[in-house]
């Protein structure tokens, strides 16, 4: 039996990731806005099922949550960062808060998460740090530049961050779905639209034709979690293969591109 700290617990990936973990016999420390939202869940697996109130921008009472899960239910394996939210609209568009509150949310979080895990996961030399990212982190779509800046960024932190705590014995996953059926779509914001870019405000692809499955993605994530050498990133989906294998071809064929260039700047 693992005992697993998943934030975001409410909907969506957490509340599906929540569901899985316990029905086979998992313990969970769930964190949500509000923790009723899981009385059904408490209810059937009785105390396998730890609740706690969270606003994951909140960062001392996000420092106090993970502090009171390690020392209620003595140790945690697994560390899931999942609480996200998303903002359609252009760079332009975009309002201060939402950029504020996106960041704080998607990315600000995510690190102090990691950071309020690590020296409880340090003082034990093992467990893992899994942070729900996305096929966005490797490319990128007009009308979305906010979501992608803090998945751009919890990668880059995660690339430094594996190299810093691999010699305690900790691993991290970052997990990368592509276009997933999930109520992530419908809960994300739109920044008020500007005429010039009406462009960007057509039809986009509706939840119901996406072709990622929610419970899959999730029961992958558990089986790669669960791995003794979980892979540093897990690419789900068909979609999130193809479009961020030609995403990084095309880069690398750019950079290649310039080596003869790059070189002139050389001291020798």
């Amino acid at each position: 039996m693992k005992t697993w700290f998943v934030t975001g617990a409410s909907r969506g990936f957490g509340r599906e990731l929540t569901e899985q973990l316990l029905a086979r016999g998992d313990r969970v420390a769930a964190t949500l806005r509000d923790p009723a939202r899981l009385d059904d869940l408490a209810a059937a697996h009785g105390d396998r099922l730890w609740r706690a109130a969270l606003d994951v921008t909140d960062t001392e009472r996000l420092r106090t949550v993970v502090d009171a899960a390690f020392a209620d239910l003595g140790r945690v394996d697994v560390v899931v960062s999942n609480a996200g939210s998303g903002v359609f609209g252009a760079a332009e568009e975009l309002t201060d808060a939402q950029i504020e509150s996106l960041i704080a949310t998607n990315l600000t979080s995510s690190i102090q998460l990691a950071r309020a895990a690590l020296p409880h996961l340090r003082a034990r030399r093992g467990g893992l740090l899994l942070q729900v990212s996305s096929m966005g982190a490797q490319i990128a779509f007009p009308g979305f530049s906010l979501y992608h800046v803090s998945k751009w960024g919890i990668e880059g932190f995660y690339e430094s961050l594996a190299q810093e705590v691999g010699p305690f014995g900790i691993a991290t996953m970052l997990v990368e779905p592509g276009m997933i059926r999930t109520s992530f779509y419908e809960s994300a914001e739109h920044a008020p639209p500007h005429p010039a870019y009406e462009h960007l405000h057509g039809p986009r692809v509706a939840v119901e034709d996406m072709p990622g499955d929610q419970e899959l993605v999730v029961a992958a994530m558990i089986s790669a979690a669960d791995r003794d050498d979980p892979p540093r990133r897990l690419v789900l989906g068909s979609d999130a293969h193809r479009l961020m294998t030609d995403a990084l071809r095309a880069r690398l064929a750019e950079v290649d591109a310039q080596r003869d260039t790059a070189a002139r700047t050389d001291r020798w």
